[in-house]
C-alpha cells in the first residue's frame, strides 16, 4: 500500500506490505525503495513491510535537514505513523548509515538492525575526497550522467558480464534524482559520525551483510566491526559487489528471511 507522511510540510511516500513482524528496508545513496523489490516479493507473506523512499527519493521531497540523523528523523516518523513499538531496521549502504542514527537515537524503538554493505565507520580522508570529487561532477554533469557513469562499478565483474542488459536497464530507471539531493547526500555521508560505539553498547542482533567484490565498502571492513557486538550474524556473498539484493537476490531472502525469524 503506497502511503505518505507529511513531516515539516514535505511529502515523503513509503510502501507497506504483508503482516507480522515489522521490518523496515531502508534503500540507499542513488536508489529508492524499487531496490528492494526481490526481497519485498520474498518476504512479505511471512513479515510487515515497510519500505521508505528518502527525502530526494523517488517521490519524496527533499527536507531541510538531510544529515543521517535528519533521515533517521523519517523513519522515526514512519515508525509512530504506523503504530510500532519496535522494529527490525534493515538499511543498504546510505541507508545503513541512517539505520546507525536512528539505532542510537531510537535505541528503545529498534529490536535488531541490519547493514547491507554499510559500515559504522566515518570516511576515511580519502573517501571524503572521493566523495567531493563526485560532487563536482554532478554539479557540472548533473545526477543522472552521474548515476550512469558511476552505478556499474557497484556490480562485481561477475555480474556486469552476465547482466549487462539488467544494469542497462536498471541504469536507465535513475533519471528521476536531482542534482541537488545527491550532492546533499553526499556532505551528509561526508559529515557522518564513526559509530561503532553503537556496536559494543547494542543489545540487540545485528545482522552485517558483505559483498566478496565490494569496492564502497571493503569485506574487511566488516571483518573488523562484526565481533564487536554481543550478537552478530555475518554473511559474504561471494558473487557480488555493492549491490547484493539484486545480483544475488536469492542468497540475500534467505539470509534476510533467517535472520527476521529468529530475532
Amino acid at each position: 500500500m503506497n502511503k505518505h507522511i507529511l513531516y515539516e510540510g514535505k511529502k515523503i511516500y513509503y510502501n507497506t506490505y504483508g503482516k507480522g513482524k515489522p521490518v523496515f528496508l531502508v534503500h540507499g545513496f542513488g536508489e529508492d525503495g524499487t531496490v528492494w523489490d526481490n526481497q519485498v516479493e520474498f518476504l512479505n507473506p511471512k513479515f510487515k513491510l515497510i519500505v521508505p523512499d528518502l527525502p530526494g527519493s523517488g517521490n519524496s521531497e527533499m527536507i531541510d535537514d538531510m544529515s543521517m540523523e535528519g533521515m533517521a528523523e523519517i523513519i522515526h516518523t514512519i515508525i509512530h505513523e504506523e503504530n510500532l513499538d519496535k522494529a527490525t531496521i534493515v538499511g543498504h549502504s546510505m541507508g545503513g548509515y541512517i539505520t546507525l542514527a536512528l539505532a542510537e537515537k531510537y535505541w528503545n524503538h529498534v529490536d535488531a538492525f541490519g547493514l547491507m554493505h554499510s559500515t559504522t565507520f566515518a570516511d576515511s580522508e580519502e573517501k571524503k575526497s572521493i566523495r567531493r570529487k563526485a560532487i563536482e561532477f554532478i554539479l557540472k554533469n548533473g545526477a543522472y550522467e552521474f548515476l550512469k557513469t558511476a552505478t556499474p562499478n557497484l556490480f562485481s565483474d561477475e555480474f556486469r558480464d552476465k547482466e549487462p542488459g539488467f544494469i542497462d536497464e536498471y541504469i536507465s530507471n535513475l533519471n528521476n534524482f536531482s542534482a541537488s539531493s545527491l550532492v546533499k547526500y553526499y556532505d551528509a555521508m561526508i559529515q557522518r559520525p564513526d559509530r561503532t560505539a553503537i556496536l559494543k553498547n547494542t543489545t540487540v542482533p545485528i545482522l552485517f551483510v558483505m559483498g566478496k567484490y565490494d569496492n564502497a565498502i571493503p569485506v574487511n571492513d566488516g571483518l573488523k566491526q562484526c565481533h564487536l557486538a554481543g550478537k552478530t550474524y555475518f554473511h559474504i556473498l561471494k558473487h557480488s559487489g555493492h549491490m547484493g539484493m539484486l545480483e544475488e537476490s536469492a542468497a540475500t531472502n534467505c539470509i534476510l528471511e533467517k535472520f527476521l525469524q529468529e530475532n
